[in-house]
């Protein structure tokens, strides 16, 4: 059965069926069970929403032939374990932030928010027809895992205790922020922290932190960040989209017969819409909040001299991060020569219409 011909068939006949309604024949022809950990907390604003979203499509869908249980942070492993535990085959199925594993291989940098980079949907078109699940499948594959993308933060601000209106005020400002953008930011003198969120609150209170990115508006607000900084800066150059990603231990997917195999990349495909929808969803519903009852914050963008200053910065870093890798080159290169594609349709098409639909206001 060709894919398109199965996936329509789950969409229409398979999903909405009760995962309690499990045959007796499924059971008895060798049903799977799976085990997928998650690195969020239980109940996590919005982030623990896509392993949830897989494992219901998948139970359901395979009308209990392969069944998955998800745990939470902590449950199996440490939530930065998991990734480790579902190579080794301690788990089947893990579900995490890219970012997450940039100490492992340079490559992972590049699926991890780029300064500058691709737009959520842009991301997206290029892992479907821009050759980018190919490179990344190489990557994952170095660790015995498949990988699928299963959800998306979309843009995020940056969180400050003080106006930030030219690259010279960073000098010496400790920000919460990792990966490349953080280095970008160094070059201008500010000092990256790496701290745990719990931490945070009182760190901006007292003065020992003096910025982060976390998410978007929604979970920020969850988390109070709007109570301790004071200045919410736009547009979110640092991190411009923020993949979640679901990988799957190779022995494990091997296993699979085709039409689960097809089940398993279908509920990612849904995860993967569905998470971003809300996510642009309750991050509007959230940032109208803040600027309406929310006085003690400006909301504000960086001006364009600083945003040139932190381009310049930012190709410069990511340059250097690809080099001396030969697989963390040909990601940056395909992702460079999908941009230099998608990147003009974006402008005259987004922005633009944008600009045009903003006269109206």
């Amino acid at each position: 059965m060709k894919r398109r011909e199965f996936l329509g068939y789950t969409g229409a006949g398979l999903v909405g069926a009760s995962a309690s309604v499990i045959s007796a024949p499924a059971i008895a022809s060798g049903a799977k069970q799976w085990r997928m950990q998650s690195t969020w907390a239980r109940n996590s604003p919005l982030l623990s929403t896509g392993p949830q979203l897989v494992a219901d499509y998948i139970n359901k869908a395979s009308n209990g032939r392969l069944t998955v249980r998800v745990f939470n942070a902590g449950d199996v492993v440490g939530p930065l374990e998991v990734f480790d535990a579902v190579s080794d085959g301690t788990l089947d199925m893990g579900h995490g932030y890219p970012a997450y594993w940039g100490g492992k291989h340079p490559g992972f940098q590049f699926l991890a928010p780029l300064p500058f980079g691709m737009t959520s949907q842009e991301q997206n078109a290029w892992f479907q027809w821009g050759g980018g699940q190919e490179v990344i499948d190489e990557l994952y594959a170095e660790f015995g895992l498949k990988f699928f993308p299963s959800g998306n933060t979309s843009v995020q601000g940056t969180w400050f205790n003080r106006e930030i209106n030219s690259s010279s005020d960073l000098q010496g400002l400790r920000v919460r922020i990792g990966g490349l953008a953080g280095r970008a930011i160094q070059t201008f003198g500010a000092v990256p922290v790496q701290m745990a969120l719990g931490e945070v609150p009182q760190a901006l209170e007292n003065g020992t932190l003096d910025g982060l990115d976390f998410v978007g508006p929604f979970n920020d607000m969850a988390f109070g960040l709007h109570r301790v900084a004071s200045h919410y800066y736009w547009p979110g150059w640092l991190e411009p989209n923020g993949v979640l990603d679901c990988f799957v231990n190779e022995r494990s997917w091997n296993e699979l017969d085709d039409d689960l195999k097809e089940i398993v990349r279908g509920a990612n495909i849904y995860a993967n819409q569905m998470v971003l929808s809300e996510f642009v969803a309750k991050n509007a519903m959230a940032l109208k909040d803040l600027r309406e009852n929310h006085p003690n914050v400006t909301v504000a963008s960086f001006n364009n001299d600083f945003l040139r200053d932190m381009y310049k910065a930012s190709m410069q870093v990511v340059s250097e991060a690809a080099a001396g890798n030969a697989l963390a080159t040909r990601i940056n290169n395909s992702i460079n020569e999908f941009t230099s594609v998608v990147r003009p349709y974006s402008e005259i098409t987004e922005r633009d219409f944008m600009a045009a639909r903003s006269l109206g206001v």
